[in-house]
Parts: C-alpha cells; sequence; structure tokens
C-alpha cells in the first residue's frame, strides 16, 4: 500500500520535472523563431502607416508595450 502510494508521488515529481524543462524548451526554440516585437518593428510599423516616427516616438511606444505586458 504505502509502496504504491511512493511510486505515484515519485512519478508524479518526476513527470513534474520533466514537463518543466520540455516546456521550457518548446517556448524557447518558439520565441527565437518568433522573437517580441522590437523597436525596428515598431519604426517599420508606424512608416507603413504613412509617418516618420521619431526615436522619441518609437521609445514611447516600446515602454507602452513593455507595461502593457
Amino acid at each position: 500500500m504505502w509502496g504504491q502510494i511512493l511510486w505515484c508521488i515519485i512519478g508524479l515529481v518526476a513527470g513534474l520535472i520533466i514537463g518543466f524543462f520540455l516546456a521550457r524548451f518548446i517556448m524557447k526554440k518558439y520565441l527565437k523563431k518568433n522573437p517580441p516585437i522590437n523597436e525596428k518593428m515598431i519604426e517599420v510599423m508606424m512608416t507603413q502607416m504613412g509617418r516618420k516616427p521619431s526615436k522619441k516616438q518609437v521609445t514611447q511606444v516600446m515602454n507602452q508595450m513593455n507595461k502593457f505586458m
């Protein structure tokens, strides 16, 4: 009886550890393939909307994006 409970607990802990490292690996791979928004992307987006952004405007938008996330 106690042996079965112990093996269940060991299996649960091992599963959590393996799941954590697997999820971490997948997220790193995803972020490398699809990086988060950077200043260059914001500048291109504003240019496509028909305006030439200044460095100050790009920085303000980046700060707001970081605050929101």
